[in-house]
């Protein structure tokens, strides 16, 4: 059965797929003028422990569009930005990217979002990532 992941950070996630772990925890830290504000599900595992879903809200000046929250990425993850295959990625907040484990998008100048999972639960990337909604101001 699908679950609610509650709200973060100004934003609600709408969906948790079903066999993602129930120990939930939240962070808040901040990286190269990025502050980021995040919730990891994980479970028990034979040699400790797995995170299968991360969900994290990005706020900064220097994420002034989807490529500057692409570039950001890209240093935080240490990927080859020439080496990272993404496609567009449609979301109801605001532009977006995709590859097999990953989600982000430009909410607005200063605000992103990023959902990551395990290739285990790659399937329902897209369906938790268009889950995660900003929350109205006058409900927050």
């Amino acid at each position: 059965m699908d679950r609610d992941g509650g709200t973060l950070d100004g934003f609600h996630i709408g969906h948790v797929s079903p066999g993602v772990g129930d120990e939930v925890s939240d962070f808040t830290s901040e990286w190269e003028d990025v502050r980021l504000t995040s919730r990891f599900w994980e479970r028990p595992t034979v040699d400790g422990h797995q995170v299968d879903l991360r969900v994290h809200v990005l706020r900064g000046e220097r994420l002034v569009d989807l490529d500057a929250v692409r570039d950001f990425l890209a240093e935080y993850h240490e990927r080859d930005p020439a080496q990272w295959r993404l496609t567009e990625f449609a979301h109801e907040d605001g532009p977006g990217l995709t590859d097999d484990a990953q989600a982000f998008w430009l909410v607005e100048p200063g605000v992103a979002v990023t959902v990551l999972t395990t290739p285990e639960f790659t399937e329902a990337l897209a369906a938790t990532a268009l889950a995660v909604r900003a929350v109205p101001d006058d409900v927050a």
